[in-house]
Formats: C-alpha cells, structure tokens, sequence
C-alpha cells in the first residue's frame, strides 16, 4: 500500500488516539486498550514499509502517549507519590530512552576532553578547580589524606550545603534545556571537563584510589544523578527543536510536562549523595576497603538499576497488561 493511501485510510482512527490522549474525549480502559491494539499493528505496519517515514515518527509517538494513558487510568494504586516513582517516571524514561543514552555518551566524551586536557597541560588543573583547592589538596595528600577536604564542617553543615549546590546544579543543567538543550550541554561541558580533571589530579598525585574510595561514595549517585538531569534538559530542547507533527507550542508543553518528571525524580537521589558525603565520605579513610567498595557499588546498582534496567521491566508488564485487557 501506497503511504498516502494508508494515511488517507487511518487518518480518522488516529484522531480519535490523540483526542483520547490529550483529554478532548473520554475513554474507558478497555476502548484505550483495543485502540492501543490497532495502532500498534499499524505502527509495525509503518516501521516495515515507510521506516524513515514521518508518520512512523508520529506513529511511535502517539504509541508512547497512549500506553501511558492505558497505564495510568487502570493503576490500582492509591498513592500518588508511589504511582510516579514505581510506574509513571520508569515508562517515561523508557519512551526516552535514547536520550538517557546520548547523555551518558556525552558524559563519557567530555570527562575524557577534561581528562586529556589535564594529562597535556601542566596548568590546566589549577584552571578549573583553583589554585586554593589544589593547593589544599596537595596539602592534605602529603599529609596522608587526600579527601580531607570533605571532612571540614560538621555533619549537618555539610549535609545541607552540599545537597542545595547539587540541586541548584540539576536545576540549571534541566531548566537552561530551554535554550534548544545548547544550556544543558554547556552545563554538562562545566561539570564533565571539571569532573575528568579533578580525577587526573589525583591519578597524577599516585593517590588515584584513595580518592575512588572517598570521593565515589557519595559520586555515584550525585554524578549518574548529573547524567538524568542533562538526559532530561535534552528531552526539553528537543521538544522545541523538534515539534514533528506537533505545534511547536503543544510539543514544548509536552516535552517539559514528561522531562520535568524525569528531572523530579533524581531529587531523591540527589539528597541521598548529599547524605552520603556530609555523613559518610569523612571516614572512608577510617574504613575497611572492602566497605567503602561495598557502598560505591550498591549506591551506584541501586540507581543504574532504577533508570536502566526497571524501566524496561514496566514496559514489559505494561505490554503484557495490555494484551490481556
């Protein structure tokens, strides 16, 4: 079938998904599900036949939007906040996922520019973190305790200080997404050239573990924690960027409806690394390297689990409660 004929053949149906979708007209779950059915079919029918074509774009899109509308209206939760963490945020990053991806890849090549920056120019270091740091630091290695620096204030201080710059730091990273994601990639250029950096620092200093013991035990979360909020700040420029069959308008109120849940989601974590290292990150010295291992790794599983593997697994259980319905 010729692609005009097939839109000129389900153009109605369509319309019907997008005023269900976007509140125009009611629908009870079942009818979702049965015209959840049908479009599916017809978005295999588009990816095989016209697979660069617009309307498997616009397919895929009103696929996404609608299982989540199955998903919400037959939750049998009664807890909002529980329903957001558990169901409605994993089914997001999941319809997002390839922006979650472009972010870590970013992540990964600007830490390493910061990295070869550092390793190439003898100055660089004090560039980004500052002559006071470094000195510090060099200070503090010499001394036999390379993170001391975290361990200056007291408990609380540290706790709630440390946890507002990490949130003023998301909030930038997501919110300057506004500016077509050019204010998310400058902010995670800051951050990944300072991050990739600071490590070579302490790798050239021969105290390259000390520093993975200490410093990754609240970084684990706080840095992957970095990545969804950039992750997220994309997904709004490119809702403005790219509006597809959307108003631009109604494609941005989308894209910062859907990426601001997704930012609002790393707040827990965010206050968990704050924890963390105001409570934590100051005895890993003290500590047996197997513990300070231990947490790295579990903090670390904990959030890789949430925003790679789980929502995959409600994706999965959504797909097998809709064929049921």
């Amino acid at each position: 079938m010729r692609e005009v004929a097939f839109i000129k053949q389900n153009k109605e149906k369509w319309l019907e998904f997008e005023q269900a979708i976007y509140g125009k007209t009611k629908k009870n779950p079942d009818d979702l599900a049965s015209l959840y059915i049908h479009l599916m079919n017809d978005l295999s029918y588009a990816q095989t036949y016209y697979p660069k074509s617009k309307t498997t774009v616009y397919l895929n899109h009103l696929g996404s939007q609608t299982y989540q509308k199955i998903y919400k209206t037959k939750r049998t939760e009664t807890n909002r906040l529980k329903y957001f963490f558990k169901t409605e945020v994993p089914l997001l990053v999941y319809q997002y996922r390839r922006y979650i991806l472009y972010a870590f890849i970013a992540f990964t090549l600007l830490t390493l520019i910061g990295v070869v920056s550092a390793q190439n120019d003898e100055s660089f270091v004090r560039v980004i973190l500052g002559d006071q740091y470094v000195n510090l630091t060099l200070e503090n290695i010499k001394e036999g305790d390379p993170v001391a620096v975290y361990k200056s204030s007291s408990d609380w201080a540290s706790f709630i200080g440390i946890t507002i710059n990490n949130l003023k730091v998301g909030t930038f990273s997501y919110f300057s997404g506004i500016l077509v994601g050019i204010g998310t990639f400058y902010s995670m250029f800051n951050n990944c050239i300072m991050l990739g950096s600071f490590q070579y620092f302490f790798y050239q200093e021969g105290v390259f573990w000390e520093s993975v013991r200490g410093i990754w035990i609240h970084g684990s979360m706080e840095i992957f924690a970095m990545v969804i909020e950039a992750a997220a700040g994309f997904i709004l420029g490119a809702s403005i960027l790219f509006p597809k069959t959307l108003s631009r308008m109604n494609s941005f109120k989308i894209g910062f409806k859907e990426s601001f849940k997704i930012f609002i989601s790393t707040m827990p974590f965010t206050f968990a690394a704050g924890f963390l290292e105001g409570y934590i990150t100051r005895f890993s010295k003290a500590m047996p390297t197997f513990l300070s291992v231990a947490i790295i790794l579990i903090t670390l599983s904990i959030i890789s689990f949430y925003y790679l593997v789980y929502p995959f697994i409600v994706h999965k259980k959504l797909k097998t409660n809709v064929s049921t319905l």
